[in-house]
């Protein structure tokens, strides 16, 4: 609903966004089968990977991260591949406060930590302490981490409470409910900031119990909406009206918006 209500306050009447269920093996045959009329594609997990490697050419932050959510085809017919989730995040994380230097603590290693990661980089923040279950997890983020510049310094989930309480910026990236055991248990500062990606159910118990302490709060439908933009202009080449954008996406979810 987002695109689609940025196409009709931007006057482009004509557009259209839809919704295409396909595997990740399957993006291949499905990119190769559109006509010249697709002037690009949002994909979501698990695509993401596969995103990249159907792109004739990749910006160089969705190669660092090894994903694409992006794909925009170009006048030759060839696509690019690009991943907005770090824009939008370094975007909705720098309207919170976010500065370079701060101490940053990812919760969990899979895709959106890639992007967390990246998003440090570019903020400024030298390095990230990567709190996850699975060691062999943080494992394979280093090649990514190494690519963008970024210290990794790996915990284990029973280091997660101090890790959180000594964290500038926390992002929690586990699926719902994982996080829920660790809101009572840090020590929050108030005027830090936690980018929390889940959007339902909102607040986390994680994002309440950081907003009663004083930390500032990011969403999943901040970031949401953040990259759509980021999507919006590239398909189309005009300056995403991105007060309609948000209002749509506020309508569809009755949620508010720190950006």
């Amino acid at each position: 609903m987002i695109h689609t209500a940025g196409y009709a306050a931007a006057g482009l009447t004509g557009w259209s966004y839809t919704r295409i269920e396909c595997a990740a093996a399957e993006l291949p045959d499905l990119v190769a089968g559109l006509g010249p009329e697709w002037a690009g594609l949002s994909v979501t997990m698990p695509g993401k990977e596969a995103a990249l490697a159907v792109a004739a050419q990749a910006s160089p932050v969705a190669a660092a991260v090894g994903a694409a959510n992006t794909l925009v085809r170009r006048p030759d017919g060839s696509w690019y591949a690009d991943n907005t989730d770090v824009a939008g995040m370094v975007q909705v994380l720098t309207a919170a406060g976010v500065s370079a230097d701060a101490a940053v603590t990812v919760l969990g290693a899979g895709g959106t930590t890639r992007a967390a990661l990246a998003a440090a980089a570019q903020l400024g923040c030298p390095s990230v302490t990567v709190v996850a279950r699975r060691p062999e997890a943080i494992d394979e983020l280093r090649p990514v981490a190494d690519a963008l510049g970024v210290a990794l310094t790996p915990a284990g989930w029973a280091d997660a409470p101090g890790c959180l309480s000594s964290a500038d910026l926390v992002v929690s990236t586990v699926p719902k409910g994982v996080a829920d055991p660790l809101a009572g248990e840090v020590a929050w500062r108030p005027g830090r900031v936690l980018f929390d990606a889940i959007y339902d159910p909102w607040p986390t118990p994680l994002a309440a119990a950081a907003a009663a302490a004083g930390l500032r709060l990011v969403s999943g439908l901040d970031l949401l909406l953040a990259q759509a933009v980021g999507q919006f202009e590239q398909f189309t080449g005009v300056v995403a009206p991105v007060g309609a954008m948000r209002k749509a996406l506020g309508e569809a979810t009755s949620a508010d918006f720190l950006s």
